[in-house]
C-alpha cells in the first residue's frame, strides 16, 4: 500500500470529499439522495482574490460535482461565483476575472472620494451579465438553493437574505452581499433594512451551514497559509474598529487576513467552542499568484484561476488515491 502524502493546502475532514465522490459515482442529485447526508458548499468573499475560488469552482463543475451539493452559501464576491456555479456557468465566471474584470472600468482607485464607487458593481452585474449571461431568474428554482449572506448595517450582524423571486431581486440581493461604502457603493435596502458586504459579519458561513443542518461542508478559501495573520486571536485592530464606526464594514473587510486565520482554526479544530457537530473540509490556493483584493492585472488573475483549479484537482485526486489504497478492489 502506498502512503498518500497529505496536502498542506487541504484542511480538515477529508470525509467531506469522500461523500462527494460517492455521490458522483452514484449519480445522486439534490432531492433524490441515496444517503442521509446534507452537504453544503461555502464560498467567501475576498474581492479579486475570488479568482482563486472561481478556478476551484470551475474544477468542481468540470469534474461533475455540481449535483453533489444540497445548498450553497455565498458572501460578497463569493455570492456571484456561487450563482454562476449553481447555474452551470462556473467556467465563464472564472474567465470573467481576467477577461472582463481586469480593467479600470471595474476597479479604479482614482474614483476614491468622488461620487462614483472605486468598484463598479454595475459593471459586474450588468456588463458582465450581458457578455457571459447568467440565468438570474432560474436561481430561485435551483434544486440546491443559494443562501446569500449579507450584513445588517444596524449592528454589523450577518443574515441570510430571503424573498428573492425575480431576476431583479437576485441582482439586488447579490449587490447587498457585496456593497461596501466608499468602495462599492452605499448600503443596499432590502426587506426594510440596509445591507453591506456579507464578509463583514461572516467571512465564511460554515458555522451557519452546520447550524442549518449540514452534516458535511466544503469551504473554498481565497487565501493560502502565506496570506494569513500570524495570530488567529488578534481580532480587529484599533484603527479597523474606528473605521467601522465611520464607514460600516470598511475596517472589518480590510482585516481579512486576521479573520480568515480564525476561520481556519474552526475548520481544523473539532473541539472548537463555536463548532457545531459535522464535517468541515477547506481547500485553499496551493500557492500564491501575488494578487490583492483590488488587483486588475490580467496575467496574475489568470494565474490565480489556474492555481485554484489545480488545487481542487489535486485535493480530489489525493482523496481518491487514499480510497484506492484502502480498497484496491
Amino acid at each position: 500500500m502506498n502512503q498518500v502524502e497529505p496536502l498542506p493546502f487541504v484542511h480538515g475532514d477529508r470525509d467531506v470529499m469522500r461523500v462527494l465522490l460517492d455521490r458522483r459515482a452514484d449519480g445522486s442529485r439534490p432531492g433524490q439522495r441515496h444517503d442521509e447526508h446534507h452537504v453544503a458548499l461555502v464560498i467567501g468573499g475576498g474581492g479579486m482574490r475570488g479568482a482563486y475560488v472561481a478556478g476551484m469552482l470551475r474544477a468542481l463543475e468540470r469534474a461533475g460535482f455540481q449535483q453533489g451539493f444540497d445548498e450553497v452559501y455565498g458572501a460578497s464576491s463569493g455570492s456571484y461565483s456561487a450563482a454562476a456555479f449553481l447555474t452551470g456557468n462556473a467556467a465563464d465566471c472564472a474567465a470573467c476575472f481576467h477577461e472582463d474584470l481586469a480593467t479600470d472600468v471595474f476597479i479604479n482607485m482614482r474614483r476614491l472620494g468622488s461620487r462614483k464607487p472605486v468598484v463598479s458593481l454595475d459593471h459586474l452585474v450588468d456588463a458582465i451579465g450581458k457578455r457571459k449571461p447568467l440565468d438570474w431568474a432560474g436561481l430561485g428554482d435551483m434544486p440546491a438553493p443559494l443562501r446569500v449572506v449579507a450584513t445588517d448595517t444596524a449592528d454589523l450582524r450577518p443574515h441570510t437574505l430571503v424573498g428573492m423571486r425575480t431576476a431583479a431581486d437576485w441582482k439586488r440581493a447579490l449587490r447587498a452581499s457585496a456593497s461596501i461604502p466608499l468602495l462599492c457603493g452605499p448600503p443596499v435596502e432590502w426587506d426594510g433594512r440596509r445591507w453591506v458586504d456579507g464578509s463583514v459579519g461572516e467571512p465564511l458561513a460554515m458555522a451557519r451551514a452546520l447550524r442549518g443542518g449540514a452534516t458535511h461542508v466544503l469551504v473554498m478559501l481565497c487565501r493560502g497559509a502565506d496570506d494569513l495573520h500570524h495570530d488567529a486571536d488578534a481580532g480587529l485592530s484599533l484603527w479597523a474598529r474606528a473605521l467601522d464606526r465611520i464607514v460600516p464594514g470598511l475596517g472589518t473587510v480590510a482585516q481579512g487576513s486576521r479573520r480568515y486565520g480564525a476561520d481556519l482554526r474552526l475548520i481544523t479544530d473539532a473541539a472548537h467552542p463555536d463548532r457545531e457537530p459535522g464535517h468541515l473540509l477547506a481547500i485553499a490556493p496551493s500557492r500564491s499568484a501575488e494578487i490583492g483584493a483590488l488587483c486588475i492585472e490580467r496575467d496574475p488573475l489568470r494565474e490565480a484561476v489556474r492555481i485554484g483549479d489545480e488545487s481542487v484537482v489535486a485535493a480530489v485526486e489525493s482523496v481518491a488515491a487514499e480510497r484506492r489504497d484502502l480498497d484496491p478492489a
